[in-house]
């Protein structure tokens, strides 16, 4: 253990798992009448400072969501200097997705008229350090003046100094005309897809860590958008535009796979590869909603992901493993609270956390 650089990084997270919320605290979480009841169940958590430092600043339904995140940026904050030298670039750019989440949150809030305050209250970020600092330059006062700009055209101009405009300028002519966000925020994901395995490919052999990771999650959204385009009727070679690779899922498949009668017949078609995705079928039967084939999916996958993780505790995996925890766990208490904010019935609000289905 001691000649592996990643020994170090073991002994410094591995006391660090036990802090993630375990399974069976969720059933009491359900039971919370309101998000602020479910702040106050958290209050004993490592959420509890953060809770306590932004009751006073976030008054109403946004304190959960800011204090989450907080909490969240710390987590990973941890993780990157946890990491040795050498692993650093690929974590940094694996990181990078927070800043590109919350760019993709400010430019969807310009293209709907959301104010500033509203918007600003869901960025991904610890006080004034958000979540992606260490793969790029953009701060929160950078997120702040993407967030004064006008309009959609001008935080994309603006974005160009921070390295972004090669993706999303080109884009800018057809939103003009169309007013069609889509196709920038495409833009975004896809270059970021790119960029994390180039940032992994002189490694020292613990890139499948990072490229098999993000295989899962762009399968995931590939299954997605298979199901999103058969229940919209898109066309084919629309769908196919919006593709993302880099999965295992080949393009090359997608067009059997579309050619199913409908969303249900699209899913047992899928199960091969998604083995709970059937579980989703009756909501949508009853309401045409993907969200149990979205929990569905991404149950499995992480189920998947976090065994083989743990399986390679010395290497790269031990980071991602953790990584992927926090992320795991800060969706699904954005899942309780957005939940009990709208009154989702606990039954069906269940049926949507990861957590206690791993």
């Amino acid at each position: 253990m001691a000649g592996s650089p990643y020994a170090s990084a073991l002994g410094r997270l591995q006391p660090e798992f036990p802090a993630f919320l375990p399974k069976e605290a969720y059933g009491s979480l359900l039971a919370a009448k309101d998000p602020i009841d479910l702040a106050k169940l958290l209050e004993s958590s490592p959420y509890g400072e953060d809770i306590a430092r932004t009751r006073t600043t976030h008054p109403g339904g946004s304190m959960l969501e800011v204090a989450i995140n907080r909490t969240f940026v710390r987590r990973n904050r941890h993780a990157y200097e946890a990491t040795p030298y050498a692993g650093r670039r690929v974590v940094a750019a694996y990181l990078g997705r927070w800043d590109i989440q919350n760019i993709e949150l400010i430019l969807s809030a310009k293209a709907q008229g959301r104010t500033l305050t509203e918007t600003e209250d869901h960025l991904v970020s610890s006080r004034e350090i958000p979540a992606g600092l260490y793969a790029g330059v953009l701060t929160l006062d950078d997120f702040r003046l993407l967030l004064a700009q006008p309009s959609v055209e001008a935080v994309v101009t603006a974005l160009a100094p921070f390295g972004y405009g090669a993706t999303v300028l080109p884009h800018l002519e057809a939103f003009e005309r169309t007013h069609d966000i889509f196709p920038i925020l495409a833009a975004l994901d896809r270059q970021y897809y790119l960029d994390v395995p180039a940032a992994a490919r002189f490694f020292q052999g613990d890139e499948w860590v990072v490229r098999g990771l993000l295989a899962s999650e762009i399968d995931v959204r590939n299954a997605l958008l298979l199901l999103k385009g058969k229940r919209s009727e898109l066309p084919l070679p629309e769908l196919l535009g919006r593709w993302i690779p880099g999965g295992t899922i080949a393009v090359e498949s997608a067009s059997d796979l579309y050619s199913a009668r409908g969303v249900p017949e699209l899913a047992d078609r899928l199960a091969e590869r998604f083995p709970s995705i059937g579980g989703g079928t009756e909501e949508f039967r009853a309401s045409a909603n993907l969200t149990g084939y979205e929990s569905a999916l991404e149950r499995d996958r992480l189920a998947n992901e976090l065994k083989r993780l743990r399986t390679y505790p010395l290497s790269l995996a031990v980071i991602f493993a953790y990584l992927l925890r926090a992320e795991v766990e800060r969706g699904d208490l954005r899942r309780l609270a957005f939940g009990k904010l709208y009154g989702l019935p606990n039954e069906r609000l269940e049926q949507l956390l990861v957590t206690p289905a791993l």
